[in-house]
């Protein structure tokens, strides 16, 4: 491998993704990597914008998302324009996690009491019943 360039293999070593997954990025335009007959050779471009794909992935970006963040990168005004939409996708994406967390902590403190009821209910079924005399 050289410096500048690294294979497929090479690229899912690196970041933890498959051979399917490279090649979906490419189909989908996010990545661009030198082909060589049937080899891809990726630059270091192509592994800055996968480190990109894959951290707006872990936020919950969708891939269009994703796609415009990267195309504005080179509109010409130092990168403004990419960091404001990233800062607005950004805040929304948040917003959204912080409602789907309140949700999910909800849901956490209503099975909680569900599982303590029937607990209860599952030893008061295994008490030994007192005959009355």
């Amino acid at each position: 491998m050289s410096e500048e360039t690294m294979t497929i293999r090479e690229m899912c070593d690196a970041y933890g993704v498959t051979p399917r997954t490279l090649r979906f990025y490419e189909a989908k335009e996010l990545l661009f990597p030198i082909r060589e007959g049937q080899r891809r050779l990726f630059t270091k471009s192509d592994r800055a914008r996968l480190k990109l794909i894959l951290r707006g992935k872990r936020f919950g970006f969708s891939l269009e998302e994703i796609r415009q963040l990267l195309d504005l990168y080179n509109i010409g005004d130092q990168q403004a324009t990419q960091l404001a939409l990233t800062y607005e996708i950004g805040q929304k994406r948040l917003s959204d996690m912080i409602k789907q967390r309140d949700e999910l902590n909800e849901a956490i403190e209503d099975l909680t009491a569900q599982l303590n009821w029937g607990e209860k209910m599952i030893a008061s079924l295994h008490m030994p019943k007192v005959a009355n005399s």
